[in-house]
């Protein structure tokens, strides 16, 4: 057998070899032995019946009760998609609706800007800087009824601070919470402040993920505070950029703790929230296949505008 000058045979002997001996390896990676792949049923089991039974199950039942009349007081009657076919027409529902789209708008690009805003000036070097980051993430980890407990007291007209402030500005007092045109602002105010700190400790630690070297080029270079923000700062954070807006759009889309405590929907239903609307016809008023049907209606809405939100972001986000 002839063999060429750039490979020897004992070399070509070795490859072979080694080709033969590569594969049972390769086979061996995409494979688990028996016992490790049984005892890792094993394991996740546990965390697959709680999934189920506390996640899949539930969901799989309201999506069943949208088809029915279903009181709680006797069996569910099944209607078919005439609850879907009531939703459609209700205009009550469709108040909500609005009122929840109009929540969205005015809570998740405050959200993104200012949570940006805080995170940047919070990644510089500071004196107190603990103090600053951790008063600013405070309102995130309160309970949001407590926080629209403090904030009924801030907005009341009498002796609310919001109030005196207008007094000290020479300008007329607010009825807030009792205006039908200030009722819905005001509680996006209170949500803003609430949700600020989450946004910024997300934006703070992608901020803290981009190495320095790119800075130290950009110097180099002779470019400017706003050069590096546009061309570093902001591209490298559009991973941390889409989770915060996806994140914030689900959580704004599901408002309920801050309506109920301060206003209960009012007044005139200025403040009437979907999520809040499903719990009235739900828990107050017995509509059980209903109130089913408006969470899927709106399980459907966030889960659209998530893969949106998704699709459209997501093209200029590298991982």
């Amino acid at each position: 057998m002839r063999t060429s000058a750039s490979q020897p045979p004992g070399d070509q002997s070795l490859m072979s070899k080694g080709l033969a001996g590569s594969r049972p390896r390769k086979a061996l990676r995409g494979r688990l032995p028996r016992g490790q792949a049984f005892w890792g049923l094993i394991f996740i089991t546990p965390a697959i019946l709680v999934f189920a039974v506390f996640a899949v199950l539930p969901v799989a039942w309201g999506v069943a009760m949208s088809f029915t009349l279903y009181d709680i007081a006797s069996p569910p009657v099944f209607v078919g998609l005439d609850n879907y076919a009531f939703l459609l027409a209700d205009p009550e529902f469709g108040h909500a609706a609005v009122n929840t789209a109009i929540y969205v708008l005015g809570t998740v690009p405050p959200h993104i800007v200012l949570g940006l805003a805080l995170a940047l000036l919070l990644n510089m070097k500071l004196r107190g800087l603990a103090f600053y980051r951790s008063s600013f993430y405070v309102p995130g980890v309160t309970s949001a009824v407590a926080a629209s407990l403090m904030w009924l007291y801030i907005y009341n007209p009498q002796v609310g601070p919001a109030n005196m402030v207008l007094k000290a500005l020479g300008l007329p007092p607010q009825n807030w919470l009792l205006d039908l045109n200030l009722a819905l602002p005001s509680i996006i105010v209170m949500s803003v402040w609430q949700g600020i700190g989450s946004g910024m400790l997300i934006y703070l630690a992608g901020l803290q993920g981009i190495p320095s070297m790119f800075y130290e080029a950009a110097a180099i270079d002779g470019a400017n505070s706003w050069q590096r923000f546009r061309h570093i700062t902001w591209p490298l954070l559009a991973p941390t950029s889409l989770f915060v807006l996806v994140t914030s759009c689900i959580g704004a889309f599901q408002v309920f703790q801050q309506p109920y405590v301060m206003t209960r929907g009012g007044p005139l239903d200025a403040t009437l929230t979907v999520v809040l609307n499903i719990y009235m016809n739900g828990f107050r008023w017995g509509k059980m296949g209903y109130a089913s049907a408006m969470a899927v209606v709106l399980f459907a809405a966030i889960l659209v505008i998530s893969i949106v939100n998704l699709k459209f972001f997501s093209k200029d986000v590298q991982y």
